[in-house]
């Protein structure tokens, strides 16, 4: 499969102009169709406030809100147009993790933010990552609150456990690491068997990615009293990582999927890029 339908995440967030630069890196790259979604949002104030405002207030807080998204959409179309990318912009409104994964649905990988500790705190951006990531259905490329991602993929990690989600994510990934210039699959405390590894921990699954010309190596890690995100985040810094590939594991609660521990320990902690399965 080839990347040539990117969405990205468009917002008036402190990390927006981050988040885009690394969508039209990888639009550039895979000479790819860049779709910017940003949904419109006005501020969440409750009833007995809003009486006390009164709609002249009210007005002008949806003006400053549609004033915003008009100064995202010029910026949007200005970068496109720069990076000679082929952009397409989108303004919508709705619930913003259920709206981005609507649009999504028709992308090959969708580009948003890690959730920003000093940005919006309504319960919709509380949900963000999350839900897209859980009920896309598509690959999922997360961008760190910190740092400048102009190029994502020269040096990537594969989080491989040999589970359905890990093969998953690898599937999901292969436009993206067969660019690259080198991937390490990694495995923490492996174990063998028909429901493991095989005999080989990785050895099969670097194979794989080997006969699509990638080169690759496979890494083991045995470990008891250390978390694996933790890890996995040490290892990656320590090879100088842009990318880690993953699968996302959720399990039910309360009828509701949520993030399994170390999927959510990745996404609170990150420091490079991460491209996540479910």
């Amino acid at each position: 499969m080839a990347l040539k339908d990117l969405l990205v995440q468009v917002d008036s967030s402190r990390r927006a102009a981050a988040r885009l630069e690394a969508a039209i890196g990888l639009a550039v790259r895979h000479n790819a169709n860049l779709v910017g979604v940003y949904v419109l949002t006005y501020p969440s104030i409750p009833g007995f406030i809003q009486a006390e405002f009164g709609e002249d207030v009210l007005r002008r807080l949806a003006e400053d809100a549609r004033s915003a998204a008009a100064a995202a959409e010029a910026d949007f179309n200005d970068r496109v147009a720069r990076a000679g990318v082929s952009g397409e912009w989108r303004l919508v409104e709705g619930p913003v993790p259920e709206t981005l994964a609507l649009h999504a649905r028709y992308c090959d990988l969708a580009v948003v933010g890690q959730r920003d500790p000093e940005g919006d705190e309504t319960a919709a951006a509380s949900q963000m990552p999350d839900r897209v990531i859980l009920s896309l259905g598509r690959p999922v490329l997360v961008i760190p609150n910190v740092g400048d991602y102009p190029v994502v993929g020269e040096r990537v990690m594969v989080a491989w456990d040999a589970s359905r989600l890990a093969t998953r994510a690898v599937h999901d990934a292969l436009p993206l690491l067969e660019l690259s210039r080198h991937v390490s699959v990694i495995a923490i405390n492996p174990h063998g068997g028909t429901e493991g590894h095989g005999m080989i921990p990785s050895a099969d699954i670097c194979l794989h990615l080997a006969r699509h010309g990638i080169n690759v190596e496979a890494q083991h890690l045995y470990a008891d009293d250390v978390d694996v995100g933790d890890m996995l985040l040490s290892r990656a810094a320590d090879q100088a990582i842009d990318l880690l590939v993953m699968g996302a594991y959720g399990h039910a609660r309360w009828r509701e999927l949520v993030l399994g521990g170390a999927t959510r320990h990745i996404l609170n902690h990150m420091t490079m890029p991460v491209l996540m399965s479910h």
